[in-house]
Protein backbone atom coordinates (compact mmCIF):
# COMPACT_ATOMS: atom_id res chain seq x y z
CA UNK A 1 0.00 0.00 0.00
CA UNK A 2 1.04 3.51 -0.52
CA UNK A 3 -0.11 6.39 1.63
CA UNK A 4 -0.59 10.05 0.10
CA UNK A 5 -0.45 13.41 1.78
CA UNK A 6 -0.64 16.90 0.85
CA UNK A 7 -1.48 20.15 1.40
CA UNK A 8 -0.62 22.11 -1.22
CA UNK A 9 -4.39 23.47 -1.00
CA UNK A 10 -6.10 21.97 1.84
CA UNK A 11 -5.22 18.75 3.64
CA UNK A 12 -5.35 15.92 1.90
CA UNK A 13 -4.74 11.96 3.08
CA UNK A 14 -5.34 9.34 0.65
CA UNK A 15 -4.41 5.37 1.23
CA UNK A 16 -3.80 3.31 -2.58
CA UNK A 17 -3.56 -1.09 -2.01
CA UNK A 18 -1.02 -2.50 -4.14
CA UNK A 19 -3.29 -2.26 -7.40
CA UNK A 20 -3.84 1.02 -7.37
CA UNK A 21 -7.39 1.35 -5.91
CA UNK A 22 -8.13 3.47 -3.66
CA UNK A 23 -8.65 2.18 -0.06
CA UNK A 24 -9.51 5.11 1.92
CA UNK A 25 -9.47 8.87 1.28
CA UNK A 26 -10.00 11.93 3.34
CA UNK A 27 -9.73 15.64 3.36
CA UNK A 28 -10.26 18.90 4.86
CA UNK A 29 -10.54 22.18 2.50
CA UNK A 30 -8.77 25.00 3.33
CA UNK A 31 -5.93 27.09 3.36
CA UNK A 32 -5.27 27.21 7.23
CA UNK A 33 -5.31 24.27 10.00
CA UNK A 34 -2.96 22.33 8.37
CA UNK A 35 -1.06 21.12 11.50
CA UNK A 36 -4.20 20.94 13.38
CA UNK A 37 -5.77 18.14 10.81
CA UNK A 38 -3.05 16.43 9.09
CA UNK A 39 -2.36 13.78 12.14
CA UNK A 40 -6.37 13.22 12.62
CA UNK A 41 -6.82 12.78 8.79
CA UNK A 42 -3.55 10.37 8.93
CA UNK A 43 -5.59 8.44 11.57
CA UNK A 44 -8.72 8.12 10.03
CA UNK A 45 -7.83 7.12 6.56
CA UNK A 46 -5.51 4.18 8.53
CA UNK A 47 -8.14 3.14 10.58
CA UNK A 48 -10.55 2.88 7.65
CA UNK A 49 -8.77 0.64 5.68
CA UNK A 50 -10.45 -2.99 5.08
CA UNK A 51 -9.74 -5.82 7.08
CA UNK A 52 -8.63 -7.82 3.67
CA UNK A 53 -6.62 -5.08 3.28
CA UNK A 54 -4.42 -5.63 6.13
CA UNK A 55 -4.63 -9.56 5.92
CA UNK A 56 -0.77 -11.19 6.32
CA UNK A 57 0.28 -7.95 8.87
CA UNK A 58 2.75 -9.21 11.58
CA UNK A 59 0.18 -7.60 14.30
CA UNK A 60 -1.30 -10.46 16.01
CA UNK A 61 -3.95 -7.83 18.17
CA UNK A 62 -7.98 -8.50 17.11
CA UNK A 63 -9.39 -6.43 15.31
CA UNK A 64 -11.44 -3.74 17.07
CA UNK A 65 -10.31 -0.27 17.89
CA UNK A 66 -9.55 2.39 15.28
CA UNK A 67 -5.82 2.43 16.92
CA UNK A 68 -5.46 -1.21 15.81
CA UNK A 69 -6.64 -0.88 12.77
CA UNK A 70 -4.20 2.16 12.18
CA UNK A 71 -1.79 -0.42 13.23
CA UNK A 72 -2.52 -3.30 10.96
CA UNK A 73 -2.56 -0.80 7.88
CA UNK A 74 0.32 1.48 8.48
CA UNK A 75 2.99 -1.31 9.10
CA UNK A 76 2.22 -2.73 4.99
CA UNK A 77 2.81 0.68 3.60
CA UNK A 78 5.43 0.14 1.17
CA UNK A 79 5.84 3.78 0.56
CA UNK A 80 4.43 6.88 1.37
CA UNK A 81 4.20 9.77 -1.33
CA UNK A 82 4.38 13.59 -0.17
CA UNK A 83 3.06 16.39 -2.58
CA UNK A 84 5.34 18.55 -3.44
CA UNK A 85 3.21 21.88 -4.55
CA UNK A 86 3.23 23.95 -5.80
CA UNK A 87 1.85 25.73 -2.40
CA UNK A 88 2.15 28.34 0.12
CA UNK A 89 5.18 27.81 2.36
CA UNK A 90 3.79 27.22 5.29
CA UNK A 91 1.00 24.93 4.38
CA UNK A 92 3.05 22.89 1.79
CA UNK A 93 5.93 21.92 4.52
CA UNK A 94 3.55 20.46 7.09
CA UNK A 95 2.53 18.12 4.73
CA UNK A 96 5.42 17.20 3.54
CA UNK A 97 6.99 16.94 7.33
CA UNK A 98 4.47 14.97 8.24
CA UNK A 99 5.16 12.26 5.23
CA UNK A 100 8.10 12.43 5.65
CA UNK A 101 7.78 11.57 9.84
CA UNK A 102 5.40 8.87 9.17
CA UNK A 103 8.08 7.58 6.74
CA UNK A 104 11.03 7.15 9.04
CA UNK A 105 8.48 5.97 11.63
CA UNK A 106 7.54 3.11 9.59
CA UNK A 107 10.44 2.63 8.04
CA UNK A 108 9.70 3.17 4.26
CA UNK A 109 10.62 5.18 1.55
CA UNK A 110 9.20 8.99 0.54
CA UNK A 111 7.86 9.47 -3.02
CA UNK A 112 7.92 12.87 -3.83
CA UNK A 113 4.88 14.03 -6.46
CA UNK A 114 4.72 17.44 -7.73
CA UNK A 115 0.80 17.75 -6.95
CA UNK A 116 0.04 19.61 -10.23
CA UNK A 117 0.85 15.94 -11.37
CA UNK A 118 -2.17 14.49 -9.13
CA UNK A 119 -4.74 16.78 -10.57
CA UNK A 120 -3.75 15.94 -14.19
CA UNK A 121 -3.96 12.76 -13.69
CA UNK A 122 -7.47 13.01 -11.80
CA UNK A 123 -8.71 15.08 -15.27
CA UNK A 124 -7.44 12.53 -17.73
CA UNK A 125 -9.03 9.71 -16.03
CA UNK A 126 -12.47 11.08 -15.71
CA UNK A 127 -15.42 10.27 -17.73
CA UNK A 128 -14.17 12.83 -20.63
CA UNK A 129 -10.64 13.38 -20.62
CA UNK A 130 -9.10 15.95 -23.08
CA UNK A 131 -7.46 14.78 -26.02
CA UNK A 132 -5.47 18.57 -26.51
CA UNK A 133 -2.96 20.33 -24.05
CA UNK A 134 -4.83 21.50 -21.27
CA UNK A 135 -4.07 23.63 -17.91
CA UNK A 136 -4.19 22.71 -14.28
CA UNK A 137 -4.50 26.14 -12.70
CA UNK A 138 -4.54 26.35 -8.81
CA UNK A 139 -4.55 29.54 -6.31
CA UNK A 140 -1.43 31.13 -5.54
CA UNK A 141 -3.13 33.44 -3.69
CA UNK A 142 -1.75 37.00 -4.08
CA UNK A 143 -3.76 37.45 -7.25
CA UNK A 144 -1.68 35.06 -8.96
CA UNK A 145 -2.32 31.75 -10.31
CA UNK A 146 0.69 28.56 -10.10
CA UNK A 147 -0.07 26.81 -14.25
CA UNK A 148 1.05 23.77 -15.16
CA UNK A 149 0.40 22.31 -18.90
CA UNK A 150 -0.17 18.98 -19.82
CA UNK A 151 -0.75 16.77 -23.00
CA UNK A 152 -1.89 12.64 -22.26
CA UNK A 153 0.28 10.46 -20.12
CA UNK A 154 3.37 8.99 -20.99
CA UNK A 155 4.62 5.47 -21.57
CA UNK A 156 4.74 5.34 -17.88
CA UNK A 157 1.24 5.97 -17.10
CA UNK A 158 2.44 9.34 -15.47
CA UNK A 159 1.28 13.08 -16.85
CA UNK A 160 2.95 14.08 -19.76
CA UNK A 161 4.37 18.28 -18.38
CA UNK A 162 4.30 20.02 -21.62
CA UNK A 163 5.06 23.20 -20.00
CA UNK A 164 6.59 23.60 -16.43
CA UNK A 165 4.66 25.45 -13.31
CA UNK A 166 4.69 28.69 -13.34
CA UNK A 167 2.99 31.82 -11.67
CA UNK A 168 0.73 33.51 -13.78
CA UNK A 169 -1.06 37.12 -12.33
CA UNK A 170 -4.65 36.02 -12.07
CA UNK A 171 -5.80 39.25 -14.46
CA UNK A 172 -3.20 37.89 -17.15
CA UNK A 173 -4.91 33.74 -17.24
CA UNK A 174 -6.83 34.64 -20.05
CA UNK A 175 -4.73 36.06 -22.35
CA UNK A 176 -1.50 33.99 -21.62
CA UNK A 177 -3.91 30.16 -21.77
CA UNK A 178 -6.05 31.85 -24.73
CA UNK A 179 -8.30 29.01 -26.14
CA UNK A 180 -6.10 26.31 -24.09
CA UNK A 181 -8.98 24.57 -21.97
CA UNK A 182 -8.29 24.80 -18.26
CA UNK A 183 -8.96 22.68 -14.93
CA UNK A 184 -9.36 25.41 -11.87
CA UNK A 185 -8.28 23.33 -9.01
CA UNK A 186 -9.68 23.76 -5.03
CA UNK A 187 -8.02 20.43 -3.61
CA UNK A 188 -5.97 17.58 -3.94
CA UNK A 189 -6.61 14.47 -3.90
CA UNK A 190 -4.31 11.85 -1.65
CA UNK A 191 -4.92 8.95 -3.27
CA UNK A 192 -4.21 10.53 -6.68
CA UNK A 193 -1.16 11.83 -4.75
CA UNK A 194 -0.14 7.93 -4.26
CA UNK A 195 -1.29 6.45 -7.75
CA UNK A 196 1.39 9.14 -9.17
CA UNK A 197 3.95 7.61 -6.81
CA UNK A 198 2.87 4.19 -7.65
CA UNK A 199 3.55 4.99 -11.46
CA UNK A 200 6.56 6.01 -10.71
CA UNK A 201 7.85 3.73 -8.47
CA UNK A 202 6.94 0.66 -10.57
CA UNK A 203 9.11 3.24 -13.73
CA UNK A 204 12.03 3.90 -11.50
CA UNK A 205 11.94 7.26 -11.96
CA UNK A 206 12.38 10.51 -9.65
CA UNK A 207 9.49 12.88 -10.68
CA UNK A 208 11.01 15.90 -8.94
CA UNK A 209 13.78 16.74 -6.23
CA UNK A 210 13.11 16.59 -2.04
CA UNK A 211 12.59 20.73 -2.08
CA UNK A 212 8.76 21.99 -2.16
CA UNK A 213 8.07 23.57 -4.72
CA UNK A 214 6.96 27.04 -3.23
CA UNK A 215 7.10 29.23 -6.56
CA UNK A 216 7.92 32.42 -4.03
CA UNK A 217 10.14 33.26 -1.42
CA UNK A 218 8.48 32.98 2.62
CA UNK A 219 7.92 36.01 3.80
CA UNK A 220 10.01 35.30 6.91
CA UNK A 221 12.86 36.99 6.66
CA UNK A 222 16.32 37.03 8.54
CA UNK A 223 16.36 39.98 11.07
CA UNK A 224 19.27 42.39 9.71
CA UNK A 225 22.14 42.93 12.04
CA UNK A 226 21.05 46.14 14.67
CA UNK A 227 22.65 49.27 13.43
CA UNK A 228 25.15 51.31 15.62
CA UNK A 229 24.40 53.98 17.37
CA UNK A 230 27.00 56.75 18.35
CA UNK A 231 30.57 56.89 17.99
Amino acid sequence: MILGVDTSLGSAVGLIGRDGRTLAEVAQAGHLGHAEAIGALLEQVLAAVPAEASAGSRSSSPSGSAGEAAGRGAEELTHVAAGMGPGPFTGLRIGIAAARAFALGRGVPVVAVPSHHAAALAVIEGEHPPQHPFAILTDARRRETAVTVYEGIDVDGIPHVVVDTVLVPQADVDRKLGALRRFEVTEISGAAIARVARRAVAAGRTLTGSEPLYLRPPDARVPAAPKKVGP
